[in-house]
């Protein structure tokens, strides 16, 4: 059955109204971690209310609430807007944690391909402005780098996103003056000490996979705590861009269900 589109109010400094729909089908109780999650699609396509969404599933298996943010349809996908759209769901869901989990639940911020980029903007911002109140981001093979010049970008060729990618950050960033907000491409940011945590998972045979790593390599020189996976070639990985699963949800299952523990430990 569809879940139905609700809005997140938010009060304080901040006032906005956000769309979200809330994914808790394997709460088990305790403090279940609490998870802001911002789909990709290459900085274009607005939620599709019908497109199937394997990430949230494996959120949903690992026992984590999801709240799926609608930052694309409120911003037009373009910075800042979008980033804005994303810290302002973010910083309500801060406020509003014990609706939508227990107690001190885990906040954390998760997201793929341009919701990657999105994220980690977002964190960035998080640890600026609510500094302490993010325990987490998950970054799936976050499209980073709107320079495309990593040597895995080669790739994107065979899944038929080269284009796509090239395009989306033409429409998110507008003009080369966007692209130096270290908001806007957290890649060239010098200053990452500070921000929370990270996952990072990419994948052997990832277009996305040199730009994923290089900004985990980034945040651990920075003192950043961060887990890094590359699932091996043939997972089916590369289905995260248009929405197939595979082999690779029970690794992101696994993986994000052992941060947590370690965030929390």
């Amino acid at each position: 059955m569809s879940l139905r589109w609700e809005t997140l109010e938010i009060d304080g400094p901040w006032k906005a109204a956000i769309p979200v729909r809330i994914h808790k089908s394997n709460v088990q109780g305790g403090k279940p971690p609490v998870v802001l999650y911002l789909k990709g699609d290459a900085f274009q396509t607005p939620v599709d209310e019908n497109a199937p969404r394997p990430v949230i599933s494996a959120l949903e298996d690992a026992g984590a609430v999801v709240v799926e943010a609608d930052y694309g349809r409120v911003s037009g996908n373009v910075f800042p807007k979008a980033m804005e759209c994303a810290f302002l769901a973010l910083y309500g869901l801060s406020k509003k944690l014990n609706d939508y989990g227990k107690g001190k639940s885990p906040l954390l911020i998760a997201g793929d391909e341009a919701g990657g980029n999105v994220a980690a903007g977002a964190a960035l911002k998080a640890r600026d402005q609510m500094p302490g109140r993010l325990t987490g981001q998950v970054l799936l093979s976050p499209m980073i780098d709107p320079m495309m010049t990593s040597a895995s970008i080669r790739g994107a060729d065979e899944i038929g996103m080269r284009e796509r990618w090239s395009d989306g950050w033409s429409h998110y960033l507008g003009s080369a003056c966007s692209m130096q907000h270290p908001y806007a491409a957290p890649c060239l940011c010098s200053r990452l000490s500070g921000v929370a945590p990270a996952l990072v998972m990419t994948s052997d045979d990832d277009p996305l996979r040199d730009e994923a790593l290089g900004y985990a390599d980034k945040l651990s020189g920075a003192g950043v705590s961060v887990t890094k996976r590359v699932l091996p070639a043939g997972s089916g990985w590369t289905g995260l861009y248009h929405g197939v699963g595979g082999a690779w949800l029970a690794g992101l299952c696994t993986e994000f269900s052992t941060f947590v523990r370690q965030l929390t430990s």
